[in-house]
C-alpha cells in the first residue's frame, strides 16, 4: 500500500525480485488503438456506405489483400464476382459506370524531398536500401459512357448495383 491505494504497481508480484510485466494494471503501456480491418461486408452494401467498420477501417490492408489475390487468381472476373466489386453500378451523381480495367501499380520510394525556408529551393536526398518504401496501387477503371472515371476500391463497393 503506499499514497492511500491498495493494488500493484510493478507487476503481478509487486515485489522488486519479480519482474514487471508490460501491459498489467493501470501502468500498462500506452499501446495505440488496434484499428479496424474491415474484411467481411456485413449483410449486403447500401449505396453511399462505403466504410462498414467506421471511420478507422483499414481500408489499405483490404486492399493490398485484394491486390495480391486479383493477381494470384487463375480467373479474374470470377474473383471479381467474388470480391463483389460491380461490374455495372450507378454513381452517387447518378452515372451509370460500367468496369473496363482492373489496374495495379507498382510503386518504389526511393528519395525524399525537403523544401528550403522560404520554400524557394529543396534539398534531394537518395533513401537507403531500408528505407525505400514499395507500394502496390490499385485503380478500377470504370467509363460513364463519355469518359473513363478512376475508383479505388472503396469508392466501386459504393456504387448502386441494380
Amino acid at each position: 500500500m503506499h499514497r492511500g491505494h491498495d493494488h500493484d504497481h510493478h507487476g503481478s508480484g509487486g515485489g522488486l525480485s519479480q519482474p514487471a510485466i508490460a501491459g498489467v494494471g493501470h501502468n500498462q503501456a500506452n499501446t495505440p488503438a488496434r484499428p479496424a480491418q474491415w474484411q467481411v461486408l456485413h449483410g449486403e452494401p447500401k449505396p453511399g456506405d462505403g466504410e462498414q467498420c467506421g471511420a478507422v477501417a483499414d481500408l489499405d490492408l483490404v486492399e493490398a489483400a485484394f491486390v495480391e489475390g486479383f493477381l494470384g487468381a487463375s480467373d479474374a472476373t470470377s474473383f471479381l464476382r467474388l470480391a463483389r466489386v460491380p461490374f455495372e453500378g450507378t454513381a452517387a451523381d447518378g452515372a451509370r459506370l460500367a468496369l473496363l480495367r482492373v489496374e495495379v501499380e507498382s510503386v518504389a520510394d526511393v528519395g525524399s524531398m525537403t523544401p528550403h525556408l522560404g520554400g524557394g529551393s529543396f534539398r534531394y536526398d537518395p533513401l537507403p536500401a531500408r528505407m525505400i518504401s514499395r507500394r502496390k496501387r490499385l485503380r478500377l477503371v470504370y467509363f460513364d459512357g463519355q469518359q473513363p472515371r478512376i475508383l479505388d476500391l472503396a469508392e466501386a463497393m459504393r456504387l448502386a448495383v441494380s
